[in-house]
């Protein structure tokens, strides 16, 4: 992805279990490794569905403490053995019905260097983020990892150019947005927002397939774009 490491994205379909998804990401990690990844991102919510396609406190149970939880303590662990840089998004409990829809950032030592939360939340049919999340509270940090300095924006922040310009003015040599997005919605605005040209790499990752709280039909698409889009 840049001079200063080689970078993997993820995008995969919700299997119906969080311990399963848990596991077959810690699989592909293991497997970027491998070929050669130095700092790889996963999708939105990973170890979930995306229950924001309906309205229901049940979904509220997949939120953890962040770094306090055991699935960033898991993945700490995880970017220690394989020297992997690894940016991790949840769903966030700050305090009790505090809630935010959060990527955690983790340097190939292991070690957890802070986490961005999502700063534009939608509410409209099949996006019902506003009854899960508050708005982001922590602005636009870039981290300095060992592969640079690496930023993180969340799905639908996309489509707001003064973030991703933040990023930039901030130092970020290269910036990551996992997302939950939807044929039909934004699958042209996909392929161009992520590509305008902020001096600095991106790495766009969507998931994959219709899960069964909804009919979101999630196109995938994927990719990576250098600093001229």
């Amino acid at each position: 992805m840049s001079e200063n490491g080689r970078a993997a994205i993820v995008q995969t379909a919700w299997t119906g279990d969080k311990e399963c998804m848990i596991e077959l990401h810690e699989k592909y990690v293991a497997e970027a490794a491998v070929a050669g990844a130095q700092v790889m991102c996963i999708q939105e919510l990973f170890c979930g569905p995306y229950f924001c396609q309906v309205q229901d406190t049940e979904y509220y149970s997949y939120t953890e403490a962040i770094p306090d939880g055991p699935t960033t303590k898991r993945f700490q662990e995880l970017a220690e053995k394989h020297g992997m840089v690894l940016i991790l998004p949840m769903y966030e409990e700050d305090k009790p019905g505090i809630l935010y829809n959060t990527a955690a950032v983790i340097d190939a030592g292991g070690s957890y260097l802070g986490k961005y939360r999502k700063t534009h939340i939608p509410q409209v049919k099949g996006f019902w983020e506003k009854f899960y999340f508050r708005p982001g509270s922590l602005g636009y940090p870039v981290f300095d990892t060992d592969v640079g300095k690496v930023g993180v924006y969340i799905c639908y922040d996309r489509h707001f150019p003064e973030g991703w310009r933040a990023l930039g003015l901030n130092g970020a040599q290269s910036v990551f947005n996992p997302s939950a997005t939807s044929r039909g919605l934004s699958s042209y605005l996909w392929r161009l927002e992520q590509t305008a040209a902020n001096m600095y790499y991106v790495g766009a990752i969507n998931r994959v397939g219709v899960e069964d709280l909804g009919d979101n039909d999630f196109y995938g698409t994927s990719y990576f774009a250098n600093p001229r889009g």
